[in-house]
């Protein structure tokens, strides 16, 4: 149970605290991009079975493999798409945190 919070507690409440710190002016508008960072689950549909709760996400689907997280580090860098790779990342960090909590 612990596990199932600190996973969606980071996936939720990371977000919105880096929306209010860091894009005060744009805040809302800020956590709602941050909160999409989750879209990239849509990777998901591909697996066989969809969810499975013993999985370890990072580098087992296509949009959590190590090719696609090289691409939001370099999302970090031009200021109009970091705060795609701040919610991309925000997610993979979530994800790799599930990873350690699982043993793999």
């Amino acid at each position: 149970m612990l596990r199932f919070f600190i996973h969606y507690g980071i996936h939720l409440i990371v977000p919105i605290g880096i929306g209010l710190l860091f894009f005060k002016a744009n805040s809302l508008k800020a956590i709602v991009i941050l909160l999409a960072g989750i879209i990239i689950d849509i990777d998901h549909l591909l697996a066989s079975p969809i969810f499975d709760p013993n999985r370890c996400s990072i580098d087992f689907h296509p949009l959590h493999g190590y090719w696609a997280i090289a691409i939001y580090v370099l999302l970090l860098f031009p200021k109009k798409t970091r705060i795609f790779g701040i919610a991309f990342l925000i997610h993979i960090l979530a994800d790799f945190i599930d990873c350690y909590l699982i043993g793999v």
